[in-house]
């Protein structure tokens, strides 16, 4: 969460009523002016006829605007681009890009994530080298432990994940100065080209290239770029464009020559032409403004066919504004970092992320032309101890937000403690499309529909952009708004002008329902038959023997439909729907979706294929992995994730001793595990299997050691010059002395088998804590949902843990935005400290042998 500027007007403060009012009628009142405002579309049983115009002539891809470093690596990896999309080795390349912060993750667990990260098909890890995290105090850098920048670089490169380095000086990332060390602020002017500044920035990059020598891409190694600054905006003498020259000189100097130099687009950033790429994104929420109520519908539903600028990162510009998609020529591609894998929260405002909200985005981005998707972030994490102080912005450093001292969950696809959300598997239902299909959708160019929404907050207008390359191509449609019911799209059809004619996408009009998104296919070839088009979106492919499996998934609410080209089709048999055929097609409806659900079909070349139409929840349950050095989709509701090249897979069970997953095709070879295995069901289509762990029925002992004092008012941050009004700040240490505290103890040995054990609190309040002694060790800023801590990280296998829970209380004339939040009942004296409950979650583990990549 990068932003900092926010030119958008937003709704005033105060959804938390002075104490003299109620809770109810102030949040009545709120959600009544937000619907007169954006109110809840209803749309009529008319036909939905969406009209795209893409029969324009396919152009080639020209040379970008952009010289590489160093771009063959010693094996003769190659890696390229032009105004269109990346190359790696000559090929059109889409990469999946994730935030991983090393420096905020146990350096123990590093390989866990990256390989959980692989797993969903990330293929690139992005990260931020916080300066602060390495030189706090001048002059002695500290590389060790979870700060092991070389080591973790070492990690991604032995699982081949690429890496991009995001080494500042100024970095963001909710960190104390943006990532300077105090002494650098105190020492001189910063990101301009002050001569002192430079020499300290110097030592930095440096530093830098020590540690990554040797595991660059000219050297075999994983690093293909490096970030320079970030939303970096401003002009003048020794700064602007001027700067970041600098800045690459300086780098290159210091050995970090690498394919790609790439800079944040955003914020009205200067960006050098030529010498740096620029990377954009945008969030589903922005708790960086000072709006204390829900945010009108969000620009990242909304397909950017003007601007590679979201409004919620600085506002969209005019034709020439920077960053925008312009015909202007030797561009550069449309590539990106920060797309929101969701939001960390803020003291003041505090949403409350879903799946959808961040799957959504997918379709959008992808249909508005992106060729790199990066999400920020990927993997939460906490701050590493500070030396000399804590290390997270706050507005008591001069910084605009106060973020929790500790935890930097983000909501992200992978949480603090590792566990796999919701997120992830919708995001891994795209991710593995764009591995296994991205070199076909990378070349193709943008087409928008005839009519298109207003603005961000029109929901009356279907949201649907199509990329092609001559006649085939992709529809991306998203009707699905945060926080917003969109208006479900009656009898819809996608009528597109091709260079060969009209295609009418399906051939019987569909409902698209409210909260739908997806991305169909039409005139695809695929082993040589030609699929004209599909109501399931392309899921992923194995490739074994002579027939090759493609798997869709089915769009929740949305009949599966098949349309061959009848020309292209030698043989086509169906296990379940109905076929129909005339002079031009084969049409296939009426399927049932699931792995038995396959249509087998002989191309007019003779090729074998054999496609299968999961569930919506069957792919994103699905994971792809080798067993036996043959791939397979293993699929479970469990985390999940698999390392091909030792030949293990895990799965992890919160809260249940009960594993299931089901393997399809099944393996040849019987499976072995660090459990008895039970095989339930096995035919030609897939395996499954169940097994049962050793029960833990650990619990937690808790006393209460000191009641809640009166909570001090809550204090106003100062004004700054893009938010004119000050927010809510966070408490100081003084006031935790109000806080009620908690004994906790968990008896020695409480991990037994256990891959993780979680303390789950469900509390109501403003601020909680957990610590051990006088050393804190997580935070939560109350959100309303119970707060999660993985505790395997701070036990001792044969000590007891021995923990204080804190929670500062809550309250009632609080000036902070609290999401999605039933109406807390707030005792006499206008203050709530609730804890209602608290367990340990067990989380069981299964490892599979899966033998090695042959």
């Amino acid at each position: 969460m990068e932003p900092a500027v926010n030119s958008r007007s937003h709704h005033s403060m105060m959804n938390i009523p002075p104490s003299k009012n109620s809770w109810v009628p102030i949040l009545e009142m709120v959600a009544i002016a937000v619907s007169l405002t954006f109110p809840v579309i209803s749309v009529g049983q008319m036909a939905t006829t969406i009209r795209i115009d893409a029969r324009q002539p396919f152009v080639e891809p020209g040379p970008a605007d952009f010289s590489t470093g160093t771009a063959r690596s010693p094996s003769g990896q190659s890696l390229g681009l032009n105004s269109r999309f990346l190359t790696l080795n000559g090929k059109p390349w889409l990469p999946v890009m994730g935030e991983f912060h090393f420096s905020r993750y146990p350096e123990s667990r590093w390989e866990e994530e990256i390989l959980k990260m692989k797993s969903a098909g990330v293929n690139i890890i992005s990260t931020y080298v916080f300066w602060i995290h390495h030189e706090e105090l001048e002059g002695q850098f500290d590389w060790t432990g979870q700060r092991d920048l070389r080591a973790f670089t070492q990690l991604c490169g032995k699982h081949g994940i690429y890496v991009m380095a995001r080494i500042g000086p100024w970095a963001h990332g909710e960190v104390r100065n943006g990532g300077f060390p105090d002494w650098v602020v105190k020492k001189s002017a910063t990101r301009v080209n002050d001569p002192v500044y430079l020499g300290e920035v110097r030592a930095w990059y440096g530093q830098v290239g020590r540690q990554l020598s040797g595991l660059l891409w000219k050297d075999g190694g994983p690093v293909l770029g490096i970030q320079l600054e970030n939303e970096y905006s401003q002009r003048g003498p020794g700064a602007g464009e001027a700067h970041i020259l600098e800045l690459k000189k300086i780098a290159i100097e210091s050995g970090l020559d690498v394919p790609l130099y790439v800079i944040t687009g955003w914020d009205n950033a200067a960006v050098p032409r030529g010498a740096v790429l620029p990377l954009y994104g945008g969030y589903p929420d922005a708790p960086w403004v000072g709006s204390l109520t829900p945010l009108p519908p969000q620009e990242v539903y909304q397909f950017r066919f003007k601007s590679r600028v979201t409004a919620n990162m600085g506002a969209i510009g005019a034709s020439d504004a920077p960053g925008v998609l312009s015909s202007t020529p030797n561009p550069v591609p449309y590539l990106t970092t920060e797309i929101g894998g969701a939001n960390e929260v803020t003291y003041h405002r505090r949403p409350v992320l879903e799946a959808d909200d961040i799957a959504a985005m997918m379709p959008v981005m992808l249909g508005s032309g992106v060729n790199a998707y990066g999400t920020y972030m990927f993997q939460g994490g906490e701050n590493p101890e500070g030396k000399l102080t804590v290390l997270q912005e706050s507005q008591a450093t001069s910084y605009p937000n106060d973020v929790p001292v500790k935890s930097y969950d983000f909501q992200a696809p992978l949480g603090e403690f590792g566990e796999e959300r919701a997120s992830l598997r919708k995001m891994k239902v795209v991710q593995y499309f764009l591995n296994d299909f991205g070199a076909e959708l990378a070349p193709m160019t943008v087409h928008p529909p005839n009519l298109l929404p207003k603005d961000e907050t029109d929901l009356t207008v279907p949201r649907v952009s199509v990329r092609s390359r001559r006649d085939a191509g992709f529809v991306f449609l998203n009707n699905y708004v945060r926080g917003y019911a969109m208006p479900m799209r009656p009898m819809a059809q996608i009528q597109i002008q091709l260079p060969s004619g009209s295609l009418l996408i399906p051939r019987h009009p569909v409902d698209i329902p409210s909260g739908a998104y997806f991305i169909w296919p039409f005139n695809l070839n695929l082993e040589g038959a030609k699929l004209q088009y599909s109501t399931a979106q392309l899921f992923t492919k194995l490739e074994s023997g002579d027939t090759n499996t493609i798997y869709f998934a089915a769009v929740r609410g949305i009949p599966a439909e098949f349309d061959f080209d009848t020309a292209s089709i030698r043989d086509i048999q169906i296990s379940s729907g109905e076929k129909t055929q005339d002079s031009g097609s084969i049409a296939i409806g009426r399927i049932k979706p699931g792995l038995s659900s396959h249509i087998d079909i002989v191309s007019a070349t003779g090729k074998k294929l054999r496609i299968v139409v999961l569930s919506p929840e069957e792919a994103e349950d699905a994971w792809k992995v080798k067993i036996g050095g043959t791939e397979h989709l293993l699929i479970t509701s469990q985390d999940f994730f698999a390392d091909s090249a030792s030949g293990q897979a895990w799965l992890h069970s919160r809260g249940t001793p009960d594993f299931n997953f089901a393997i399809t095709p099944p393996a040849n070879a019987p499976l072995s595990a660090s459990l008895p295995l039970t095989k339930t069901i096995a035919d030609h289509d897939a395996a499954r299997f169940t097994a049962l762990a050793p029960v833990n029925n650990i619990e937690v002992k808790c006393s209460q050691t000191q009641p809640a004092g009166e909570a001090p008012p809550v204090k106003t941050g100062p004004a700054t010059s893009w938010r004119p009004h000050g927010v809510a700040q966070a408490p100081d240490e003084e006031s935790f002395a109000k806080a009620a505290r908690w004994s906790l103890n968990i008896p020695a040995g409480a991990m037994g088998n256990l891959s993780e054990l979680f303390l789950e609190v469900n509390y109501q309040g403003d601020v909680a804590r957990l610590s051990a002694g006088k050393r804190l060790l997580v935070d939560d800023f109350y959100n309303g949902h119970p707060w999660s801590v993985g505790l395997s990280r701070f036990l001792e296998p044969k000590k007891a843990g021995e923990f204080e829970l804190s929670i500062l209380p809550l309250r009632k004339d609080a000036p902070v935005f609290l999401d999605k939040l039933a109406p807390i009942q707030f005792p006499a004296n206008g203050q709530v400290d609730r804890l209602q409950g608290l367990k340990l979650v067990p989380e069981y583990q299964l490892v599979l042998d899966i033998g090695g990549a042959k």
